[in-house]
């Protein structure tokens, strides 16, 4: 098995047998039928992945390793917060009549900064650190602006990225204050150690560890029979992660640099409802 299937099949078999639930309590989310959504969680997960081992995506079940790229591309390439510039419909719930999302996500990435050093959004201050200042303790980005929250359609859950690089290597922290880990985990994986590949490149470093910190790890209960008979699917080998080595300029980047080789993977057609 990869080593993100060993990460994921501990999470979810830890969460469902030792977690704390929140059948008796109010709860925000809810099904599409009006149904509280609860969860079983885990507080405080801490996952590792070294990226120059092999690539994180779990083969229990096939990640849409494109559509995790392409969103990742519209967030923090595209600084969009609008889903008709996204080419799936994972956001849809979220968007108004004109497609926007508020001042969620992308937007805050767009928004420019005064530093000493000149005027920078969060991304272009992440690449200017990268090429200039490379031992900086204080190369990251955060989404989470409070005077801006409640014109978002959604908080946003995975919110801060820590850059350190160490040697030749980039190394990340993705801060998650929640994550819906049946549906989502392996996806923000995914694309989050895509984009440490992209920042790696384009700064001359080498991809090092993702680190991925989350706050509050749910499994909704209508999740946990899905997800117990996922667990039981056979594990494969982690797949070659292939990205084009002549893109040096991050916004130069697209879906198509991007490729899996001989990624094996169980199929699995259950279904997993989206809680809002």
């Amino acid at each position: 098995m990869s080593k993100a299937d060993g990460i994921f099949i501990a999470n979810m078999t830890d969460i469902i047998d030792n977690g704390f639930s929140d059948e008796n309590l109010d709860v925000r989310p809810k099904w599409s039928d009006g149904t509280p959504a609860h969860t079983v969680k885990k507080f405080g997960i801490v996952n590792r992945y070294d990226l120059s081992e092999e690539f994180p995506i779990i083969t229990l079940r096939r990640t849409a390793f494109k559509s995790c790229i392409d969103e990742i591309l519209w967030i923090w390439q595209k600084k969009s917060n609008n889903i008709h510039q996204l080419n799936s419909h994972i956001w849809d719930s979220w968007a108004d009549e004109t497609g926007s999302i508020g001042k969620a996500y992308g937007y805050q990435l767009g928004v420019k900064h005064r530093y000493k050093e000149g005027m920078f959004d969060q991304v272009d201050r992440v690449l200017y650190d990268l090429k200039y200042n490379k031992q900086s303790r204080r190369i990251m980005t955060n989404i989470y602006v409070h005077a801006d929250l409640s014109e978002m359609n959604l908080y946003p859950c995975a919110y801060s990225v820590t850059f350190n690089v160490t040697g030749d290597k980039l190394n990340a922290i993705l801060n998650q204050r929640s994550n819906d880990m049946a549906v989502a985990n392996n996806w923000n994986v995914v694309q989050y150690a895509v984009l440490l590949h992209m920042f790696a490149q384009v700064s001359g470093l080498k991809a090092g560890e993702l680190v991925h910190v989350i706050a509050d790890a749910h499994v909704y209960d209508r999740h946990i029979p899905v997800v117990k008979k996922l667990l039981a699917n056979p594990c494969y080998p982690a797949p070659e992660f292939v990205m084009n080595p002549d893109v040096k300029d991050f916004y130069k980047f697209t879906v198509d640099d991007f490729a899996l080789k001989d990624y094996k993977y169980t199929p699995f057609t259950d279904k997993l409802e989206v809680a809002v």
